[in-house]
């Protein structure tokens, strides 16, 4: 005992990983980036990059906080985009909105393995575990967001804007805001994000007959509202659902009913937040009488 006392050291830094926190934003994320390699962090076997909110304190991990820094972001971003190109960094940014875990220090070490061997096609060498983890998650990304531009729908309020309340499992609004900017250039519309407390809004009295209206972020609605959004409906609203309940109704056919197939093509969780589902199963007044 006494000759391994002698002997052997443990150097305390080396026992516990290092842990880069940075403000959960993306311009964070590449700020924190930018950190790691200005202290020449990146060989670290244990680096993990954490945003704030989602980490834990831990009595024996060392972390460090990185403030958003908006000039070396853009450093970083540069850098990325002349590594990646305009497809490479699409997947860092959406497997970034998936908000995982550890999707930080996965992030990282792709655009690591990318700086490593700036010639060699990273994307595609999904051999690479981390990668494979990145191109998996944007998979699961583009779904949520093609899920959203079919499922969300807008109810008429008394204030002339169209209102959609939605939670998906990923932060995929900065991805369908323009699928609706491009749709709805007509209208005042808003879409609002429940889980994570903040919308997109248009308001197409900013728009020219050439060029539709920026989208603009919202986050503070009354929670009476968002609790139950029929009390901001207009006078149409309750017969336009109406209307588009009956159709639903009758444009099944009872022979062929899979429900099965249906919630594989329509996820139980989005049915909350589509009228047609609020059908109670016995509304007589909604069947057509053949």
């Amino acid at each position: 005992m006494s000759q391994l006392t002698l002997d052997t050291s443990y150097p305390i830094g080396q026992l516990t990983p290092s842990i880069v926190l940075y403000e959960p934003s993306f311009e964070g994320w590449l700020s924190a980036v930018f950190y790691v390699y200005e202290h020449r962090l990146q060989h670290e076997p244990a680096l993990q990059l954490f945003a704030q909110d989602d980490y834990a304190p831990s009595l024996i991990a060392q972390a460090v906080s990185v403030h958003k820094d908006e000039d070396k972001a853009e450093r970083v971003l540069i850098k990325l985009n002349k590594l990646l190109g305009r497809s490479g960094m699409r997947n860092v940014l959406w497997g970034f909105l998936s908000e995982k875990n550890n999707i930080g220090t996965t992030l990282f070490h792709v655009i690591k393995y990318a700086i490593d061997y700036p010639t060699r096609q990273i994307m595609q060498d999904v051999g690479n575990l981390e990668v494979l983890e990145l191109v998996q998650t944007v998979k699961s990304v583009g779904r949520e967001k093609h899920r959203m531009e079919a499922f969300v729908r807008f109810e008429h309020t008394t204030d002339d804007i169209y209102f959609a309340r939605v939670a998906p499992d990923f932060n995929v609004l900065p991805l369908i805001g323009e699928h609706f900017r491009q749709r709805y250039q007509d209208q005042h519309w808003a879409i609002y994000d429940l889980t994570r407390g903040y919308g997109i809004y248009y308001d197409k009295s900013n728009s020219t007959p050439s060029q539709p209206a920026e989208l603009q972020t919202i986050t503070d609605l009354d929670d009476a509202v968002l609790r139950n959004p029929a009390s901001i409906h207009s006078d149409d609203e309750q017969r336009y659902q109406k209307f588009w309940q009956g159709y639903f109704t009758n444009v099944n056919i009872k022979e062929r009913k899979n429900p099965r197939l249906h919630k594989q093509y329509l996820p139980q969780r989005y049915w909350k937040y589509l009228s047609e589902k609020q059908v109670v199963p016995n509304a007589e007044h909604l069947t057509k009488r053949r």
